[in-house]
C-alpha cells in the first residue's frame, strides 16, 4: 500500500490478508486448501467449473506482479512463496486447459488436436445457412440438431467449455451442459493470463506511481527497427536520451524492454519525474510530443498531461513514474507549467 492508505490502512490490510489466504489456498500451501483434480486442476463444482479456474488463475497472475513490484514474497502457513511461483501456478492451470492433462484434451474449442466436438451451443450445433438455407425454427433447431451425435457443423473457435469433473473425466456430449457449455466468463480471465504470459519474465509495475530516488540518466540504444507508418517524416532520436528538465523538476527516461509483434518492434519506456525543490509540487503540466502509442500513469488534459487521478501533488524530493509503449524512439517530454507551495 506504499504508506498511502492513511487511517484506512486496517481495512486494506484485511483485504490483503484475505487475498493472500486465497492465493496460498490455491497453491496448496495454506491452512485450508482448495480442491484439485488428480491432474492438478482447481475444482469447485461440476457445472462449469472452468469459470473458477480461469478467474482464480487471473487473480494469481495479477497478484504475482503486485508482489514483484513491492519486492515481497507471499507468506503462507507452509512457507514463503516467490512471485514467480504464483505466476507458475497460473500457467499450470492454463496448460491444463490447453491440453496438458490426463486426457490430453484441450478445453478450448479449436485449439490442439483433441478438443470438444459437441459444444452445448445452439449456433455451433446448427448447420450454416450457407450450407442449408432452409429456415430453422426455435423448436426445430432443438428437435433436429440438439440430439445430433455428429460433431458441430460450426466450430466455436476459442470458446472455453465447462471442463472435466473432479476426477478429470469429461463427456463430450451436446446434452452434457455442465461440461460442454461455453461461457464468456470462462474466456474473459484467460485472455488476461495469456497476455501476461506472452509478455515474458520482465514483470509489470502494478504500483504506479511509485516513490523512487532520483534516477541516474541511462542511455540505451534499441535494436534497429522498421520506421512505423504513423511516424512523421522527422527522424526520431537514435537513442532514448533523458528528457529535458526545468529547474525544480528533473525528468529521466529509460528503455525498459522491447519485443516484436506482427513484424513491428515495440518499445516500453519508463519516465521518472522528480521534484528537486524543497517545496510541494502542484499543478504540474507536461508537454509530450512524438508519442505514437498508449501512455499510463498521467492524466491527458487535452493539450498537456497532468498528475494521475490518484495523485494531486508531489512532495519535495519525491518522484512519480509513468510509462508508454510505441514503435519509435523516446518521446520528447518537457515541463510546460507547475507551481510550488
Amino acid at each position: 500500500m506504499q504508506g498511502k492508505a492513511g487511517h484506512y490502512a486496517p481495512v486494506f490490510e484485511r483485504y490483503q490478508q484475505k487475498a493472500e489466504y486465497f492465493m496460498c489456498s490455491c497453491l496448496g500451501k495454506g491452512s485450508r486448501n482448495v480442491q484439485k483434480t488428480p491432474g492438478g486442476l482447481i475444482f469447485r463444482q461440476r457445472w462449469n467449473n472452468m469459470q473458477f479456474v480461469t478467474s482464480a488463475s487471473f487473480l494469481a497472475t495479477v497478484y504475482s506482479d503486485y508482489l514483484a513490484s513491492a519486492g515481497r514474497d507471499l507468506k503462507c502457513s507452509a512457507g514463503n512463496v516467490a512471485p514467480a511461483e504464483l505466476l507458475g501456478f497460473a500457467k499450470s492451470q492454463v496448460d491444463y486447459i490447453l491440453g496438458d492433462n490426463p486426457r490430453a484434451t484441450s478445453y478450448m474449442v479449436g485449439y490442439g488436436n483433441n478438443y470438444p466436438q459437441r459444444v452445448h451451443h445452439r449456433a455451433s450445433s446448427i448447420v450454416s445457412i450457407k450450407v442449408n438455407p432452409s429456415f430453422v425454427s426455435c423448436r426445430g433447431g432443438y428437435a433436429t440438431w440438439f440430439s445430433s451425435k455428429g460433431s458441430d457443423p460450426n466450430l466455436l473457435v476459442g470458446a472455453v467449455v465447462g471442463g472435466p469433473d473432479a476426477y478429470d473425466n469429461f463427456g463430450d456430449r451436446r446434452d452434457n451442459y455442465e461440461q460442454t457449455e461455453p461461457a464468456t466468463y470462462n474466456n474473459a480471465p484467460i485472455l488476461g493470463i495469456l497476455a501476461r504470459l506472452n509478455a515474458g519474465h520482465g514483470g509489470y509495475n502494478q504500483l504506479l506511481p511509485v516513490i523512487v530516488p532520483a534516477a541516474t540518466p541511462v542511455v540505451t540504444k534499441p535494436s534497429p527497427a522498421p520506421k512505423p507508418k504513423t511516424i512523421p517524416p522527422t527522424k526520431p532520436k537514435t537513442t532514448p536520451a533523458p528528457a529535458s528538465s526545468s529547474g525544480a523538476i528533473a525528468i529521466q527516461q529509460k528503455l525498459t524492454t522491447s519485443w516484436i509483434s506482427n513484424g513491428k518492434r515495440y518499445y516500453r519506456y519508463s519516465t521518472i519525474v522528480t521534484n528537486k525543490s524543497a517545496k510541494t509540487l502542484k499543478n504540474l503540466k507536461l508537454s509530450i510530443s512524438k508519442l505514437y502509442g498508449p501512455l499510463w500513469g498521467l492524466t491527458n488534459l487535452g493539450n498537456a498531461y497532468g498528475f494521475p487521478s490518484w495523485l494531486n501533488n508531489l512532495a519535495a524530493g519525491k518522484s512519480l513514474e509513468f510509462v508508454y509503449i510505441h514503435t519509435a524512439n523516446a518521446a520528447d517530454v518537457s515541463v510546460s507549467a507547475y507551481t510550488l507551495a
